[in-house]
């Protein structure tokens, strides 16, 4: 069970700001962990003397780990602690990092950044977890946002952080450089780690999901294993655009690559900004699957545009910024209804399982999109991305409130 020092309750009126930060700070190192290889694919391997397939084998380790044992790392936060958890993955993710750039051995790279993908379960259950219990209802949505932001943040820097370390210090040193920053996060959260122990306030505590057999029931109800199809299917739709948009324009429309890199990158950073948005349309709804359903609906129609419509540069960058404007006003939303179907004291292990489906969504997207290249459709990029948007609104649409849920138990 967690100690007395994780269950403090946060002070009447305290700030809600520090919190966020302090975990939208652990959830931008893990983002930045997750993307640390590809920048380096060439170094390591002219170093090693690899094919990308191998190369790759350390990425998919990573996803398999955190696939498989995020779960179970959620049902760990619940007992043990989000704080203390939270602290320890991001040592873990450090020091396994560092370990790939110290060990001269590509077997040492796949294992090592096998531990990174385990040190990564711990991040968006115990994130989740200290969010809903110490942020204020009503500003839940804005934490959710942030929190996201800082992961996209992480993802869009640490190509660049890679790229100009190892410019400086080669592949090994851009890894110690980011085994260093895990560490000083870490450093900070534990000298903050009072923030973050933190208990759901009185007035809204409920029984805990705490033994492992109601966990496993709690997540075998139909509306959490909606969301884990929700968080699936959201990463199989962003997937295709996010990863093979560049060649799917090219080959069907012939577009430029200037051109296409310009709107995958208008759709990453208005991604970002929807997110920020979508926090303060959270916080000022209750109807959160309206929200995010009517935002799906629309990223479908633009999708399918940009599919079936040769629409030229201008035109083409505008749409795909309006996509990931609305995949990133979707995402505070989502949250939103994952909380609302999740008892008090169960936050971990529900965000855990249901944040599963990204990892999933992670293995089969690849394989998914590069099918339809192979096999020379293009457009099938885009008709299958607007197709898994649209399973995607069918579960968000079909969820059930906690009032119905609680009821059902």
């Amino acid at each position: 069970m967690a100690s007395a020092a994780d269950t403090v309750s946060a002070p009447q009126g305290a700030s809600d700001a520090p919190v966020i930060g302090l975990v939208s700070a652990g959830h931008f190192v893990s983002h930045v962990y997750i993307l640390l290889l590809p920048p380096l694919f060439d170094l390591i391997r002219d170093d090693y003397g690899l094919s990308y397939r191998e190369i790759a084998l350390a990425i998919t380790g990573f996803n398999i780990v955190s696939a498989a044992l995020q779960t179970p790392a959620g049902f760990l936060v619940d007992r043990w602690g989000a704080g203390r958890l939270l602290i320890g993955g991001l040592l873990m993710g450090a020091t396994s990092v560092a370990a790939v750039a110290l060990i001269h051995s590509y077997w040492a790279l796949v294992g090592c950044y096998a531990v990174t993908g385990l040190a990564n379960t711990i991040f968006h259950p115990a994130d989740y977890a200290i969010l809903s219990h110490a942020v204020a209802s009503k500003r839940m949505g804005k934490a959710f946002s942030i929190h996201g932001f800082s992961g996209l943040l992480g993802f869009a820097a640490s190509p660049v952080i890679m790229w100009f370390a190892a410019g400086l210090w080669g592949w090994r040193g851009g890894l110690l450089v980011a085994a260093a920053l895990g560490l000083v996060v870490a450093l900070i959260l534990l000298a903050q780690h009072r923030r973050l122990a933190v208990i759901p306030p009185r007035e809204h505590a409920a029984r805990p999901v705490g033994h492992s057999e109601e966990g496993l029931r709690l997540l075998l109800t139909p509306a959490i294993l909606r969301n884990l199809m929700f968080f699936m299917f959201l990463a199989l739709a962003t997937g295709g655009i996010s990863s093979f948009s560049l060649v799917a324009l090219a080959a069907l429309w012939e577009t430029p690559r200037a051109v296409a890199s310009t709107a995958l990158t208008a759709f990453l950073l208005l991604s970002a900004l929807g997110v920020l948005l979508g926090g303060i349309i959270a916080d000022r709804t209750r109807h959160h699957t309206r929200v995010a359903a009517m935002g799906f609906a629309a990223s479908a129609a633009v999708i399918l545009a940009i599919g079936t419509i040769d629409l030229g540069g201008v035109p083409l960058i505008f749409l795909m910024s309006a996509a990931g404007l609305l995949n990133g006003v979707i995402q505070p939303s989502r949250d939103m209804i994952v909380r609302s179907v999740t008892p008090a004291g169960s936050f971990g292990k529900v965000f855990g399982f249901v944040t599963t489906g990204f990892n999933i969504g992670g293995v089969i997207s690849p394989l998914l999109y590069a099918w339809f290249m192979d096999h020379g459709e293009p457009r099938g990029v885009f008709l299958a991305s607007v197709a898994m948007t649209l399973l995607a609104l069918l579960t968000v649409s079909t969820t059930r409130t906690r009032r119905s849920v609680v009821a059902a138990e």
